[in-house]
């Protein structure tokens, strides 16, 4: 039963992405591009192109493909992601202005041409035409028949000037070619549409295709810019936040005591060395007494991304640095992470307590460990430690708040929801956390999380900040 239901859920959703591809499709390309011409099929097989990159990318790391090639798909696969939200977004709030525009201005196509007098200009006119650059336009000569009563008409009915001698042969001369005489000026009273539209419009487009090239513009340029800004907010680096927690037991000692919490750094095909070096250069600027990593370090395998963790080693903390895993830890085997983050230095805590000097610190495997069996144990962590004294419990989700409030943790650090990461996502993301960001409390214990210092997926963030938290606790006895 688990399974059909993952299959409906997920069919559900491939319709869904089908259907609003199928859509921005119509209104960015269909609606503003000439039928067979080189930029529609250009667009088209961009339309088709990037939602396989997409697909690419988020599925290229579990299914083993070479690292290579996680790089090249990344990029403009994960930015599309992006870029498809935002394009939504934009192109739906242009509907009620498409649909007022075009409600306002109808009519978009030219009247036809008036009817001619006659009919076309026979082979012997339009020969003579050729012949005498000089001779009137056929409008002119219709227009002297009606002046002129007495201006006469050849053989069959076509236009000669009266007297003349020339014979006007009804059959069109081999090899002649057809001249068309250019249409009337409409008359004083006509309808005036054709001139509108030519001034609000540029020469050539309809009214329908103007709009949807205008709204198209606007969408993609917003889209664009919004893109750019988030992309540069996570390149740049977390910036960092300091918070003050206030705990009932800490002693007087421990007072000002400083704990550098950073979560969700995402090394991965997109995020590499040089995002590690600036989060361990921006860390050890803040002179913090201990570090807290606290969980999703890592996209991928110790063998893809050990050189990109390297700079790790770096950290410093009177107190140390300590990690404990979160979910995507699992998705590439936690426990190669486990041992290597030891290899450089820092300290795991799996389901495990160290008493510092005026606090007891802890941490708990996340709850994605589970399937593996090595989910989270707070009995192990947090059971037979004295509840005089002040505990700290490091966990990637912050869901797992009401098993901390249970075992008497004063404060618990998290991630894991990146704060939304793209706007309107924290919407979404605070249904499923009890808190999306910052500091909270639940009864006796205060619950603070972060923002996280990288991106999981598109390497954008919109309203939700990227961070590195300076936790100062702070003792009701100082």
């Amino acid at each position: 039963m688990t399974v059909v239901v993952v299959a409906l859920v997920a069919l559900a959703v491939f319709a869904l992405l089908f259907l609003v591809h199928r859509w921005l499709w119509i209104r960015l390309v269909r609606d503003t591009t000439t039928p067979g011409s080189r930029t529609r099929r250009t667009l088209t097989a961009a339309a088709w192109a990037l939602p396989l990159l997409a697909v690419a990318a988020l599925v290229s790391e579990r299914a083993g493909a070479p690292f290579w090639l996680q790089q090249t798909v990344a990029w403009p696969g994960f930015l599309w992601l992006a870029a498809l939200l935002y394009l939504t977004l934009s192109m739906l709030l242009t509907e009620p202005i498409r649909a007022l525009w075009l409600r306002r201005h109808p009519s978009t196509e030219a009247p036809s041409a008036p009817p001619a007098l006659t009919d076309p200009a026979p082979p012997a006119f339009e020969a003579r035409v050729r012949a005498e650059p000089d001779l009137p336009a056929r409008p002119a000569l219709e227009d002297r028949v009606r002046a002129e009563p007495g201006f006469g008409k050849g053989r069959g009915g076509e236009l000669a000037p009266q007297g003349s001698a020339t014979a006007i042969d009804p059959a069109p001369a081999e090899g002649d070619v057809a001249v068309t005489a250019p249409d009337p000026a409409p008359a004083t009273g006509d309808t005036a549409e054709p001139a509108a539209a030519g001034a609000a419009t540029p020469r050539g487009l309809t009214r329908r295709t103007f709009v949807a090239r205008t709204l198209a513009a606007a969408a993609l340029a917003t889209t664009t810019a919004t893109l750019a800004h988030g992309t540069h907010s996570v390149l740049r680096g977390p910036r960092v936040k300091r918070i003050t927690v206030p705990l009932a037991k800490l002693p007087r000692a421990a007072h000002g005591f400083r704990v550098a919490v950073v979560s969700d750094i995402h090394l991965g095909p997109i995020l590499g060395r040089a995002h590690s070096e600036r989060i361990v250069e921006t860390i050890n600027r803040t002179q913090p007494d201990l570090i807290a990593i606290v969980g999703d370090l890592v996209d991928g395998s110790v063998e893809n991304l050990g050189p990109a963790a390297e700079p790790l080693a770096r950290l410093r903390a009177r107190h140390g640095a300590y990690f404990v895993t979160g979910n995507h830890e699992y998705f590439s085997g936690a426990q190669q992470w486990v041992d290597h983050v030891r290899e450089l230095g820092l300290h795991p805590l799996e389901n495990a307590r160290r008493e510092l000097p005026h606090f007891d610190l802890a941490g708990v495997n996340d709850i994605a460990g589970e399937r593996e069996g090595q989910g989270p144990d707070f009995a192990r962590a947090l059971g037979d430690r004295d509840r005089a004294r002040t505990a700290v419990l490091l966990a990637h989700q912050p869901v797992v708040i009401h098993d901390a409030v249970a075992h008497g943790v004063d404060l618990q650090l998290s991630g894991h929801t990146h704060g939304g990461q793209l706007w309107p996502g924290n919407y979404l993301a605070e249904l499923a956390n009890p808190t999306l960001a910052g500091l909270e409390r639940y009864g006796d214990t205060q619950l603070y999380v972060s923002r996280g210092a990288g991106a999981w997926g598109p390497p954008v963030r919109v309203g939700a900040p990227s961070d590195i938290t300076v936790v100062e606790l702070a003792s009701y006895q100082a």
